[in-house]
């Protein structure tokens, strides 16, 4: 697996020379935050190991982290806490948060989304469906996104291991939707998601 980089090829050709690739992860769960990444790599960088975050193993993504830090011109990770989320709705904190990270790269000519429009962006960007299979800066961003966002979640089950974080890393699965039945809802649960509005009764007050 190895991604092709049209989209960064198609910057370059118009002349363009430092070009941004953003994803995220951490959009479907009902736990935990949102982390969005954005990456710049020097013109032509490709790897032939860099793909989708979610198509190659953990040890992988971790081997890979190192590398896109290391390799980058430029990086930025952002992690948006569940009262963002719940205050903005996690469409716009993901794509806020997108715009945000443009702004935070000395030079800039053009910026790849994983599929996020942009509705303020200082330079030519393209949204591409499925972008982290066909262009390494958002793969890049992908893999960074997920590792930081993993090692939150493991962290967050030390904190509170009658949840099983480190399993399903918030996501609303079956042992977790009874876990947040039986234990109640934590400060780190997304108040605005059906299942955990549902579950009106706060056990725990970390205030």
């Amino acid at each position: 697996m190895q991604t092709e980089n049209a989209y960064e090829k198609a910057f370059y050709e118009q002349g363009k020379q430092y070009i941004v690739g953003i994803d995220e992860a951490g959009r479907g769960p009902i736990a935990g935050p949102l982390v969005v990444a954005a990456v710049m790599f020097e013109k032509g960088y490709s790897h032939p190991e860099i793909y989708d975050s979610k198509k190659i193993s953990e040890k992988k993504r971790n081997e890979l982290f190192q590398v896109i830090i290391h390799d980058a011109l430029e990086y930025h990770i952002a992690i948006v806490e569940p009262s963002v989320i719940d205050e903005l709705n996690i469409y716009r904190a993901t794509q806020k948060t997108m715009e945000d990270l443009v702004t935070m790269f000395e030079h800039v000519d053009g910026v790849l989304t994983d599929a996020m429009p942009l509705r303020v962006c200082s330079c030519p960007y393209e949204a591409i469906i499925k972008g982290d299979m066909k262009s390494v800066s958002i793969a890049a961003a992908s893999i960074l996104a997920k590792v930081t966002r993993d090692h939150i979640m493991m962290g967050y089950d030390h904190l509170y291991p009658a949840y099983g974080f480190a399993k399903h890393k918030g996501y609303p699965t079956k042992a977790h939707l009874e876990a947040l039945e039986k234990e109640g809802v934590l400060p780190i649960h997304r108040k605005s998601y059906g299942p955990v509005a549902k579950c009106s009764q706060i056990k725990f007050d970390f205030d």
